[in-house]
């Protein structure tokens, strides 16, 4: 893993060219994309099936219930249970995300009202082939049943053919009656153009690997897609000298086994730390069943870094803007306040990422890649839409009208001032 330290020259040079370099290459938009968008607006179905059986070697993209129910009946009831945990603790925290309609009622009894209102459809993006995640369906779907979208519909690619049970056991909690064993930009551009057995939605949200995310980017305008990129996971995890370096080397290691692109980082003011943290990386990468995807990603990606100051950690938190932000300092109160750029915030050694991808309640489709600099994590708020109703009374419109006439004409927009004006009593 690259090391940099803050007390050397060109420091912030280093930094910048190693978190730009990560960023062109996920904001970079394969070729082949816009290929495979277009064979589906054209091929449909026959399309999807072509690239499932290329990708995923899948012959069966279209999964009846009585396939998924034979598949949820092999989950075994422990992991039903945890399944059932994340659930309601994720439904009970977004629950608590909903809006109130605005009403607002002038002195001249003119009415402006702000409604929130649910979009009619989406399609949640579920990572699938060799790995799957049910917490990613809950993350997604659950905060979309809160807002009250009526029709969701889940792409997931299966593995050899077949989904994964948790996967769909999730599914169902969510009441999910729509299900495409599909992935990848094949997928994406299903759910944004339709095919004859897949009716199009309004919006798709979701994380996924390069491919998906510059997908995503390619069918918005035709179909809505989360504000920020969802694209492969990042963790800064902060450390001093009273953190435990076993636990700081899991966590970063936690967070590289997700994809080759992840990007793995570790800051603190303790020299000794972060060479202990180095020594633990090479001895707990053994230990997991995905380790050559988690040290491709740390050797690639990972930057162990000594910085001397707090107001220099701060300001490398905020430059970088990760995904995932863990204060694992003994005074985590001292900084946090003024970090203002990360997905989420775990504060102290026992708030642990991990924890957060599944059953603490917050959500885990964060924004990545730099985009927490504008942009926040998926919410209750992304299955709205938001729509105004004006209703003027006359008294409203002869009293504002004249100003509104000034400054249509003041930019030229005669047209604007003549409607205005022709509503308005000749005094």
């Amino acid at each position: 893993m690259k090391i940099l330290k803050s007390n050397t020259n060109k420091f912030n040079y280093k930094l910048d060219q190693l978190l730009s370099k990560r960023r062109k290459k996920i904001r970079s938009k394969p070729v082949s994309i816009i290929n495979i968008i277009n064979d589906i607006k054209k091929n449909g179905d026959k399309a999807l099936l072509k690239y499932e059986k290329k990708f995923n070697k899948n012959l069966n993209i279209f999964p009846n219930s009585k396939q998924i129910t034979k598949l949820i009946s092999k989950l075994d009831k422990d992991t039903k249970k945890a399944i059932d945990i994340a659930f309601n603790r994720i439904h009970k925290f977004h629950s608590l995300q909903k809006f109130k309609n605005i009403s607002y009622t002038d002195k001249f009894k003119n009415k402006i009202e702000y409604k929130y209102l649910p979009l009619e459809s989406v399609a949640i993006y579920v990572p699938g082939s060799t790995a799957s995640y049910p917490s990613t369906v809950l993350m997604s779907a659950v905060p979309a049943m809160v807002a009250g979208v009526k029709r969701i519909i889940m792409i997931n690619p299966g593995h050899k053919g077949k989904q994964n049970p948790a996967v769909l056991y999730a599914a169902k909690k969510c009441k999910i009656k729509e299900i495409y064993s599909i992935g990848g930009p094949s997928a994406i551009a299903a759910a944004a153009y339709g095919t004859k057995k897949i009716k199009k939605v309004n919006k798709i949200v979701g994380p996924g690997n390069l491919f998906v995310a510059a997908a995503k980017k390619e069918v918005f305008g035709d179909v809505g897609i989360e504000g920020m990129t969802a694209g492969p996971s990042e963790i800064t995890v902060v450390c001093d000298k009273f953190s435990n370096a076993e636990w700081v080397a899991s966590d970063l290691i936690a967070q590289a086994e997700h994809d080759a692109l992840a990007q793995c980082i570790l800051i603190s003011k303790d020299k000794k730390l972060v060479d202990s943290v180095k020594l633990e990386i090479i001895k707990q990468l053994k230990n997991i069943s995905r380790n050559s995807i988690a040290k491709k990603s740390l050797m690639r990606h990972g930057l162990l870094m000594y910085i001397n100051s707090n107001k220099k950690i701060i300001e490398v938190i905020n430059k970088i803007a990760p995904e995932h932000l863990e204060l694992n300092v003994k005074n985590y109160k001292s900084i946090v306040s003024k970090i203002k750029n990360s997905g989420s915030i775990c504060l102290g050694k026992y708030a642990v990422m991990a924890m957060t991808d599944y059953n603490v309640g917050s959500n885990h489709i964060l924004p990545t890649n730099g985009s927490a600099k504008y942009s926040s994590g998926i919410s209750v708020n992304e299955f709205y839409k938001r729509i105004s109703y004006i209703k003027l009374s006359k008294k409203g419109i002869e009293s504002l009208g004249p100003s509104v006439i000034t400054l249509a004409n003041y930019e030229g927009l005669t047209g604007h001032a003549y409607s205005v004006k022709k509503r308005i009593r000749s005094k």
